[in-house]
């Protein structure tokens, strides 16, 4: 079988009949005030709270357009957490970010509808543990696009692994957020330098539109 051809630039790389939505850890622990990344790690989470509507548009455009959606959503319980995480968390606190069935692990500000695909994840990357690859390949995707958050750990762990699969990664900046901005805007710079394209929504949706 031969090898596919390689897409050269972000119009051939942004295809509909072969690009697909993630929307990664849009949940209360990471967004809402008073979850996790507030009440436990001490940090603002409005950066989060504020990608919520540049998520919401993009999605609503994939939908629109026919590009699919999948959702990622981070299920934390201590049993499920690889060591070395699960050490990490431990050492801050005892309380449990996004335990199954808990308002922290709710949608917050965007949601899947009834058709879209739902992946929990229990480590910081969508691939792992997961079945999300097989989906992936079975529905002919070969180009991801992320939002959501964190930017520096579930988006930038999950792009990369995409990357490293032969996946074409792309990251709307305007539709990822972090509680941290100094890693939000690292992750950028590297992504853009070696591990895919890093544009605006309203990029994306204008070659989706000349399609």
């Amino acid at each position: 079988m031969s090898e596919p051809e390689i897409l050269l630039t972000p119009q051939a790389r942004l295809d509909r009949a072969h690009s697909a939505i993630v929307v990664i850890d849009m949940q209360n622990d990471f967004c809402a005030e008073g979850g996790y990344v507030e009440k436990v790690v001490g940090r603002s989470a409005a950066a989060c709270r504020a990608v919520v509507e540049p998520v919401v548009e993009l999605v609503q455009a994939a939908r629109e357009k026919g590009v699919p959606v999948f959702w990622v959503r981070a299920i934390y319980d201590p049993e499920k957490l690889p060591a070395g995480i699960r050490a990490k968390q431990r050492a801050r606190s005892d309380a449990i970010c996004c335990a199954t069935g808990s308002w922290g692990a709710d949608f917050f500000g965007v949601a899947p509808d009834g058709a879209e695909c739902v992946i929990d994840k229990h480590s910081y990357s969508a691939f792992i543990g997961t079945s999300f690859d097989a989906i992936l390949r079975k529905r002919g995707v070969r180009t991801l696009i992320f939002a959501g958050v964190q930017t520096n750990v579930c988006v930038e762990s999950s792009l990369r692994d995409a990357a490293c699969m032969g996946y074409y990664a792309v990251l709307p900046s305007d539709c990822v957020a972090s509680h941290a901005e100094p890693l939000h805007e690292a992750t950028l710079k590297n992504v853009e330098f070696l591990f895919g394209d890093v544009m605006s929504r309203a990029e994306i949706v204008s070659i989706w539109d000349a399609d």
